[in-house]
This record gives C-alpha cells, sequence and structure tokens, in this order.
C-alpha cells in the first residue's frame, strides 16, 4: 500500500504537470513583472488578440478556465485599460472583449520579455520538452488553434 503512494509522488503526470507549470509560470512572471503584468494576464491579452471580439465564454473555452478565474483575470485587465469591452459584434446578452491600443502597445513593450522568458522556459525543458509542450497544448486546443 504504501509502496503504492511512494510510487505516486514520483511518477504522478499530476504532480509533474504542476510543477512545470509552476516553474515556467515563475520564469515568465520575473520576466515581466517590469512592465506590470504577470503571465497570466499576459496570455490572457495575446488570446484575447488572437480571437478579438470575443466573449468571456469564448475565451474560457479557449484558455480551459472556469467562469470565476477568467472573471477575476478580466478584472485586472479591464481596469488596467489593457482590453475593453465594446458592442461590436454583440449579441445583446455578450459585451465583446477588445484590445486597447495600451494593451496592443503593452504586448509589443514586453515582448523582449516574453523573448527571454521563452528561451529560459526552453532552455530548462530542452528542445523536445518544448516541442512535446507545444504539440499537447495543441491537441487539447484542437483544430481551430
Amino acid at each position: 500500500m504504501y509502496d503504492v503512494i511512494a510510487d505516486m509522488g514520483s511518477t504522478c503526470v499530476l504532480m509533474r504537470t504542476r510543477l512545470i507549470s509552476r516553474v515556467i509560470t515563475g520564469i515568465y512572471d520575473e520576466k515581466l513583472r517590469p512592465f506590470g503584468i504577470s503571465s497570466a494576464q499576459f496570455a490572457l491579452l495575446v488570446v484575447i488578440y488572437q480571437v478579438e471580439p470575443a466573449t468571456r465564454a469564448e475565451i474560457g473555452r479557449l484558455q480551459h478556465q472556469d467562469r470565476s478565474t477568467l472573471t477575476r483575470n478580466l478584472k485586472v485587465i479591464l481596469s488596467e485599460g489593457w482590453v475593453e469591452e465594446t458592442r461590436y459584434g454583440a449579441d445583446g446578452r455578450s459585451r465583446p472583449i477588445v484590445l486597447t491600443r495600451v494593451g496592443k502597445d503593452l504586448l509589443c513593450k514586453a515582448e523582449p520579455a516574453w523573448q527571454a522568458a521563452q528561451v529560459q522556459a526552453k532552455d530548462l525543458l530542452g528542445k523536445a520538452g518544448a516541442i512535446a509542450v507545444v504539440d499537447i497544448a495543441n491537441r487539447i486546443m484542437g483544430p481551430t488553434a
């Protein structure tokens, strides 16, 4: 019985992917900190840019985030003025979200920091590991990604 538990600690995919996620997130957070943005906020801005105008439901599906997590993250980027709700593409029930000029400028200014984080993360993961991560994420996101 206890051997199985010991095995869980050394082979559990959940534990290992959570560890990798925390370390990679830390790398991006450190590089993006001088721009006043977290890695989660940065990723959200990029997703919104890719699909804008996007409803909260569309963003949540793409990010595989529950409503409360998405709402909390959107609240920050809305209050910073990096995104705004628009009537363009609205169906009366939703308020699509788009990047503002300030949000686009932030992404452009932070691009060198993002590149530095990319290099550091890829070095940590190794070439095969980085390719595997991207391939797995693409499979999860499906053909529309």
